[in-house]
């Protein structure tokens, strides 16, 4: 279930995002640790989550390099 939008989000552009894909965009709600994220093609669907989850999904997604490689 989506949380309703207690501010107008500022939006930012993911910067993995290349001009002319499909773009992800991310809003930090101001008075919480809520993070919003909707796709391009479907901005008025929006997911909710927090840093950790995101945090989580992201380094599953997307491993470290291997140490001592950076």
């Amino acid at each position: 279930m989506r949380s309703p939008l207690t501010h107008e989000p500022t939006w930012q552009k993911s910067t993995y995002s290349a001009e002319a894909a499909n773009c992800l965009y991310v809003a930090a709600d101001p008075t919480s640790d809520t993070l919003h994220l909707r796709e391009s093609d479907t901005p008025d669907s929006i997911l909710t989550t927090t840093q950790a989850p995101l945090h989580a999904l992201i380094h599953t997604l997307k491993p470290l390099p291997p140490e001592g490689t950076l």
